[in-house]
């Protein structure tokens, strides 16, 4: 059975920087493309940030410049570095992984929002 546990999250200041980790298991990991979604109050789940099989990287214009995901095919993890951060930034973030032949681009990452296995989500809190 998949499974994607997430670690990480709570509450940071305005300009702080924060990082966010999902264990897999239970898939073929180096199978997956993994990303990273977040749903903040009364809004839809918005996709964030992506990383393929190959570990190309791709981003949504609103953490562009400022998230890194990477991902560690020996541990089976997905992490997500969140630097100046920001009160709008304030969601419930998710970790996703999506069975994948190669390459993920962005309009694959948010025309699958609802594709795939999903983490229990972790609360990131910012505010002063």
């Amino acid at each position: 059975q998949a499974q994607l546990v997430e670690s990480g999250g709570g509450l940071v200041q305005p300009g702080g920087s924060a990082a966010l980790s999902c264990a897999a298991s239970g898939i073929n990991f180096r199978t997956f493309a993994l990303g990273w979604y977040r749903q903040a109050p009364g809004k839809e789940r918005e996709w964030i940030a992506g990383i393929s099989i190959e570990a190309n990287t791709q981003y949504a214009d609103s953490v562009k410049g400022r998230f890194a995901i990477s991902r560690n095919n020996v541990e089976n993890t997905v992490s997500l570095q969140m630097n100046d951060l920001k009160p709008e930034d304030t969601a419930v973030y998710y970790c996703n992984a999506k069975i994948s032949f190669g390459g993920m681009p962005a309009a694959f990452w948010i025309q699958g929002a609802q594709a795939g296995y999903w983490g229990q989500g972790t609360q990131v809190t910012v505010s002063s």
